[in-house]
């Protein structure tokens, strides 16, 4: 494959798009025709800039959520995917923002929403960030889902929270956070209070293959302290726990877990 750099660099991640098992570095160079000294260079490239993961197991390489997430930030709400009536119906339900986020090794990314609030505050990020995972209720609850030992290698392994995504009600040390896990894992679901954001309150629930019951995304009600206030969390968990279960599912048939 002659071409630019970016034209090499298009070519493997389109190469890996069409392979969800991912590729051995023989097979894309073969497949790419290019050398296999330059389809490393390229490949650890791409996986420096979080488009590209190396499973440990296989050593295959396989895309990462970061392209979904890139086309659904272009995309927005376009309701063409079997989950968006699910993330409609729940917002409908709590009147706030509801957020779907999809598991792809150690990243939790945001990459569909549904907005319930119609007038007053409104909270609406936009989608396609990485969760983070120490102070967010999506981040406990995709932590509560596993033992505490690894729950904090992952919170490490993301490195630092930025100043300005913690709450004054952010877990002050580890084991405020595993305390948090522990209450997630008897309730089934995760909820913070001005955690990650002054004014700010959500709740979470993991999303689990049908088949397999692992964890493949967490789905998220989140909106003002002044209207969802922790009793009104609690009052709201069998709907979201239920939308979750929709969405195990549904996953199957959904490009979103793909």
């Amino acid at each position: 494959m002659a071409g630019s750099q970016i034209e090499r660099a298009i070519g493997v991640l389109e190469c890996l798009a069409s392979q969800p098992g991912g590729m051995a570095l023989h097979a894309l160079a073969d497949q790419l025709r290019i050398p296999r000294s330059a389809t490393h260079r390229m490949l650890a490239e791409l996986a420096r800039l979080g488009y590209v993961r190396q499973d440990a197991r296989s050593g295959h390489y396989l895309l990462t959520s970061r392209l979904v997430a890139m086309g659904f930030r272009y995309l927005g709400n376009s309701g063409v995917d079997i989950v968006q009536p699910i993330l409609d119906r729940l917002a409908e339900q709590t009147g706030e923002l509801v957020r779907l986020g999809v598991i792809d090794d150690d990243r939790l990314t945001w990459i569909a929403k549904s907005q319930g609030a119609r007038s007053g505050l409104r909270y609406d990020p936009d989608m396609g960030r990485e969760a983070p995972l120490f102070p967010t209720a999506s981040g406990h609850a995709w932590l509560a889902s596993m033992a505490d030992a690894e729950a904090l290698q992952r919170v490490a392994r993301q490195g630092p929270v930025p100043a300005d995504m913690l709450g004054p009600n952010a877990p002050r040390d580890e084991q405020a956070l595993l305390e948090r896990l522990r209450l997630a894992r008897e309730r089934g679901y995760a909820w913070v209070v001005e955690s990650s954001a002054m004014g700010m309150s959500a709740m979470a629930a993991v999303v689990r293959h049908p088949l397999d019951g692992r964890p493949i995304g967490v789905l998220s009600v989140a909106g003002p302290t002044a209207r969802l206030s922790e009793a009104r969390m609690h009052e709201l968990a069998p709907c979201l726990l239920a939308a979750s279960e929709e969405l195990s599912d549904a996953s199957q048939a959904s490009e979103l877990f793909a």
